[in-house]
């Protein structure tokens, strides 16, 4: 229930003092110059207190960017995977308009920051419209709490801040020539982990550090798999290994160092092998040009493609919730859509 009293101020000028009591909630309070004006604000706090999208700016003057961003890297950050990654992202943001209090920020005041964001660059190349994405995404998401626990606001400015558009993305994969290049140099490396690494990067699609941190608690030598249990997308994925890694495996459970469960440890027992200096080698001596480890992943979605596989039964295999990551792989599924509709044809209207 709203009440509203007129007063007059010392030069005798009138104003009216707007009072809003509902149960449950705390009385809000406002004052106009016009008794209209008072009567519509009274109306519109009624009305969002009732369907609760009543949010006080007074709260979200209280509060700066600064305050907010330490306060969801203290409690929020560290249980993230790329929270180093992140920490820069939001240093940048705590750098550009941290001294600002949340009611400041604005729509148009993010666009102008991202501007500023795709124009600069930490390294010698401006930044890709993938990379200002990730720290809009980041400081998105600082944005949400805000609006869902802490309520010091009751809407996230960047949900109106488009995205840049990004690039399909890399598909690079190795020839039949390449990867036999590529497995012959491996095998003849002077670090002997090199080539089984590679070989279960090849054979089950998986990324780098999920390899590279692989224990021997997840490694099933009966079932024949290995369960990545710390993935990006922050679910566990079992993947079948076939016969050549795993018969590699086994042999190198029978040599294990008894200081670490790592399938590959490095100089000390509690820190992974890295690969980089045997990796390099490796690439120049099958003289293979514009090669990543990472694109061994490309390679094995790109192989399960050509033999056929679903792009559903790819992204179930590379650990993707959604198809959108897979899709540049759909060209090279096509021979196999077309056998598969000639089949179909042949089955209904005869050869």
């Amino acid at each position: 229930m709203a009440t509203i009293e007129k007063r007059r101020s010392a030069d005798g000028d009138p104003h009216y003092r707007v009072k809003v009591r509902l149960k449950g909630h705390p009385p809000q309070t406002a004052t106009f110059t016009s008794r209209s004006d008072a009567n519509k604000w009274a109306a519109k706090v009624e009305t969002e207190l009732r369907e609760h999208r009543h949010f006080p700016v007074a709260v979200a003057q209280r509060h700066t960017v600064n305050e907010l961003i330490e306060r969801y890297c203290k409690h929020h950050l560290a249980h993230k995977k790329v929270a180093d990654q992140q920490a820069r992202q939001l240093h940048w943001w705590q750098q550009r308009m941290g001294h600002l209090s949340l009611a400041d920020i604005t729509p148009a005041l993010i666009i102008q920051q991202r501007e500023a964001l795709t124009e600069s660059s930490a390294g010698t190349r401006p930044r890709s419209p993938a990379t200002v994405n990730r720290y809009l995404a980041a400081l998105s998401h600082v944005f949400t709490i805000a609006v869902k626990e802490y309520e010091w606001l009751d809407r996230n400015p960047l949900l109106l801040v488009s995205r840049g558009k990004e690039s399909k993305g890399r598909v690079r994969f190795l020839s039949d020539s390449e990867r036999n290049r590529l497995l012959a140099a491996c095998q003849a490396s002077s670090n002997p982990d090199l080539y089984l690494a590679v070989l279960l990067s090849l054979a089950t699609g998986a990324r780098r550090m999920e390899i590279l941190g692989l224990r021997w608690p997840q490694v099933d030598l009966v079932r024949k798999t290995v369960t990545l249990l710390e993935t990006k997308n922050g679910e566990r994925r079992a993947l079948p290994l076939g016969e050549q890694p795993l018969d590699l495996l086994r042999d190198r459970a029978k040599i294990r160092r008894i200081d670490s469960d790592l399938v590959f440890p490095g100089r000390y027992p509690n820190q992974p092998a890295q690969f980089r200096h045997a990796w390099a080698t490796a690439l120049e001596t099958a003289q293979i040009q514009d090669f990543h480890w990472h694109d061994l992943r490309h390679s094995a979605a790109s192989y399960l493609a050509m033999s056929g596989a679903t792009l559903q039964e790819i992204a179930a295999i590379l650990g993707h919730k959604t198809l959108a990551m897979v899709k540049r792989y759909t060209h090279l599924s096509e021979p196999h859509t077309a056998s598969v509709v000639n089949r179909m044809n042949a089955k209904i209207f005869g050869e």
